[in-house]
């Protein structure tokens, strides 16, 4: 089944999240806020964040790689940090209960955003689509999405598709001032035709969807 057009270059985003012993959280964040500086020294982090609704416990960081030959020449320089490695991996990894990473591309139409000012908060909405790729439901999810947009109450950050990890997944990053004025919107969004209809449309080809309410580190570049 043909996955539609991509983006031309080879960019990719490694999306990795890890569960953290409950007991165990706000020493993993302080760890992170402490040393993250060292791992971003070898490339890009875009953003970092622990949940707070949706899902407990969990840390969800993203990277951006040129291609796969940068990310194993960045590994292997990772593993070669002895700062890295002995002051925060060393201790950290007690600390994690399990580990999950997946490539993702940005969609086609869609430019890695920033939030309209520092503050409020993120949510990622996890989207399971129906084998076949955006050439099956491309176009009506970009029209979903768009409705959202056109409301005004929230900010589009990433629509992200995946490449290893589970497929036909799509994940939406949105940005808004307070988890209250997400709530108004989406209650005002539910009673605008334009969107019901376009979320109507798309639904035809979802299988499950997740929403986690995320909070940005100190260190986080997307705050």
């Amino acid at each position: 089944l043909a996955t539609g057009p991509r983006q031309n270059n080879g960019i990719f985003y490694e999306i990795r999240t890890h569960d953290i012993k409950p007991a165990k959280m706000k020493e993993f964040l302080e760890m992170v806020n402490k040393y993250l500086h060292f791992r971003t020294a070898h490339s890009e982090l875009v953003g970092f964040w622990y949940s707070e609704l949706g899902s407990l416990n969990k840390v969800l960081h993203i990277w951006k790689y040129d291609n796969f030959a940068h990310r194993t020449a960045v590994w292997h320089a990772v593993a070669n940090d002895k700062d890295w490695q002995g002051k925060f991996m060393s201790a950290a990894l007690p600390l994690i209960e399990k580990q999950h990473n997946e490539v993702a591309y940005l969609v086609p139409w869609c430019q890695l955003g920033k939030p309209s000012k520092e503050g409020g908060v993120y949510e990622w909405v996890t989207f399971q689509m129906k084998p076949g790729g955006p050439a099956l439901w491309g176009e009506a999810f970009r029209a979903a999405i768009n409705a959202h947009i056109n409301t005004g109450y929230t900010k589009l950050i990433g629509v992200f598709h995946t490449e290893y990890g589970l497929l036909n997944t799509v994940h939406v990053l949105w940005w808004n001032e307070s988890p209250d004025h997400r709530a108004a919107g989406r209650h005002s969004a539910h009673e605008d035709a334009r969107v019901v209809a376009a979320v109507r449309d798309s639904v035809r080809f979802l299988e499950s969807q997740q929403n986690v309410l995320l909070i940005p580190l100190q260190c986080s570049p997307l705050k």
